[in-house]
C-alpha cells in the first residue's frame, strides 16, 4: 500500500515481553523517580504473580502489566516529567483486576523490599 505522498507506510511494532531481570533492573534504577506507590505496587504484582495458587490468567495479567512498566518508551516516556503516569494507570487496573490474590503475605515481602529502597 502506498500512501498520499507515495511513500509506503512503516509498520512499528513494540516487543512487550516480560523479563524477570529487567524487572529487577528496572525497579532498583526507577525506585526513587518512579515513587514508592507505583514501585510497591509492582511488587505486589510480582510477589503474587509467583504464589503458586495464582491461576494462569492472573499471571498473564501481571506479566503483561509489568512488562508494560519495564519497557521505557511506552505511551508516555519514563525519562520525561510525568512520564510514570501510564505505567501507573497500567499497574493499577492489574492491581484490581488480582486483588483477590494479593494478600497480606504479598504486601509484608513488598514492604520489606521497599524499606532497603526508602527508608
Amino acid at each position: 500500500m502506498v500512501t498520499e505522498t507515495g511513500t509506503a507506510p512503516i509498520k512499528v511494532e513494540k516487543k512487550l515481553r516480560y523479563s524477570g531481570t529487567d524487572f529487577w533492573i528496572k525497579v532498583r534504577h526507577a525506585a526513587k523517580t518512579a515513587g514508592r506507590e507505583l514501585i510497591e505496587k509492582c511488587l505486589w504484582l510480582h510477589y503474587a504473580a509467583r504464589r503458586p495458587d495464582t491461576p494462569a490468567w492472573a499471571k498473564a495479567t501481571v506479566y503483561s502489566a509489568l512488562a508494560y512498566f519495564i519497557l521505557p518508551t511506552d505511551t508516555i516516556p519514563d525519562f520525561i516529567p510525568g512520564g510514570y503516569v501510564d505505567d501507573l494507570a497500567v499497574i493499577a487496573g492489574a492491581v484490581a483486576t488480582l486483588a483477590g490474590y494479593i494478600d497480606q503475605q504479598v504486601k509484608d515481602r513488598a514492604r520489606q523490599r521497599l524499606a532497603h529502597w526508602f527508608d
